[in-house]
């Protein structure tokens, strides 16, 4: 399979000044061979530690940083030789190493000859831990879930690909029924990896849906085995009324919708825990689009995402007929998976930081916001061809944006100040708002 960050890691590479890099993600989403692919393609040699199987090294940097001692401990324990200029060092699930995160500072400032990169699934708890972070000795790079174009290239529509990277709006829109198909897989399948192998081997959706609740339990078993256990019930219920209040017409966040009675400050510890993790993605509000936007976040007032749409999917327990069919049965939730597959597409594509928006005194919302340079642009989602924007030229009408984004299943146009863009084709839009 191809990942679009191998290009990411080509220029890292490059770099006049390179620092260690640390490599985020969730688990599962294919941070490991990643980095072992990139090391075979790349470089002579590669010698990878994971700190979690090797119980041995996880005292390695607890006494000293002493940069030729922790190169005789890795080649001994990798049986590689490492030279510094052809020699890819991977760390793997750095964080079950005291004092691993910290060593990159000693790479940095020691041994900058050499090309080094960690990882770790709970990365994100651990560097909330840390209090010696290595602050500007490091470059970070977050891998997510597979987008809909590396699922298409997995699947072997390489042709389609090229359209949609050409931008040739007129062969697409001859070929809207396939991508629409093929989006509705990828909403089944999702983007993780094991998922999508599967998938684009054996066609088996069965399959694909077991591998998908292996991978859920797993998540269940990472909060027994590494949240402090005091927070365990809490991670696992607002987990698990994530789903639930997507469903919902209002999507925005609501604690007591976990249980009632249920008080923001009781569930504060849980919500950073599965995000520090990359297994949510939390979505704040602002009150207006102002630049920057961070400056008029509401934090009182959020979205809750998952990591992944077939996972989402798989939560809800919807079946591929109900999907693929688009049964009316599907219809209450058809809103959440779509929202879900374009905030994983805009996380996947670009480093934007995205928000949403809602009127004070009215249903007007903006799915999401994203700031552009100068510029905030406003999407709104539709899951089928409804291009019916009521909330979108309320925003016009109120704030005026230069450039105002619509995704459905409908073909590209551009009306001056509305941008329509094909759902299969929202993985465009850094190019779309930049030309």
């Amino acid at each position: 399979m191809e990942r679009l960050t191998l290009e990411k890691l080509k220029t890292w590479k490059k770099k006049s000044k390179r620092k260690p890099l640390l490599l985020k993600g969730a688990r599962q989403v294919g941070k490991t061979w990643l980095m072992k692919e990139f090391g075979k393609n790349e470089y002579d040699k590669t010698a990878y530690v994971n700190f979690e199987s090797s119980k041995a090294l996880q005292s390695l940097f607890k006494d000293d940083y002493n940069i030729d001692r922790i190169i005789t401990a890795l080649q001994i324990e990798t049986g590689t030789q490492i030279d510094a200029g052809n020699t890819l060092i991977l760390l793997d699930e750095i964080q079950e190493a005291e004092g691993g995160i910290t060593a990159l500072k000693y790479f940095c400032e020691n041994a900058p000859q050499y090309n080094v990169i960690a990882a770790g699934s709970l990365l994100g708890v651990a560097l909330q831990k840390n209090t010696s972070f290595p602050v500007g000795k490091v470059d970070f790079l977050d891998l997510h879930p597979m987008s809909f174009i590396e699922f298409l290239m997995a699947t072997g529509q390489q042709s389609l690909v090229g359209l949609l990277q050409q931008q040739d709006w007129q062969l697409i829109k001859t070929f809207r029924t396939k991508y629409i198909e093929l989006l509705r897989h990828y909403y089944f399948v999702g983007g993780m990896p094991e998922a999508v192998y599967s998938f684009s081997t054996k066609n088996d959706f069965q399959e694909v849906r077991e591998i998908q609740k292996s991978i859920l339990s797993a998540f269940e078993l990472d909060f027994s085995k590494h949240a402090p256990i005091e927070i365990v019930p809490r991670i696992r219920l607002l987990w698990n009324s994530i789903p639930s209040q997507l469903a919902k017409e209002n999507k925005k966040f609501i604690y007591r919708a976990i249980r009632p009675g249920t008080r923001a400050k009781d569930y504060e510890l849980a919500l950073s825990w599965l995000i520090d993790c990359g297994l949510v993605h939390k979505i704040s509000r602002v009150s207006k689009p102002g630049i920057p936007l961070k400056s008029y976040e509401d934090i009182s007032a959020f979205k809750l995402f998952i990591a992944d749409v077939g996972l989402l999917a798989a939560t809800g327990d919807i079946d591929a007929k109900t999907l693929l069919d688009g049964s009316a049965v599907f219809n209450e939730f058809k809103g959440a998976l779509t929202e879900q597959y374009v905030l994983q597409q805009l996380k996947a594509e670009t480093n934007l930081a995205i928000y949403y928006w809602s009127a004070e005194r009215s249903a007007s919302e903006i799915d999401f916001l994203i700031q552009s340079g100068s510029y905030v642009i406003p999407i709104e989602v539709k899951a089928e061809e409804n291009l019916q924007a009521k909330s979108l030229k309320v925003f016009y009408q109120k704030y005026n944006p230069v450039k105002a984004v619509r995704t459905s299943m409908s073909d590209y146009r551009d009306d001056n100040w509305l941008l329509n863009i094909p759902l299969f084709a929202i993985g465009n839009l850094p190019v779309l708002i930049s030309s």
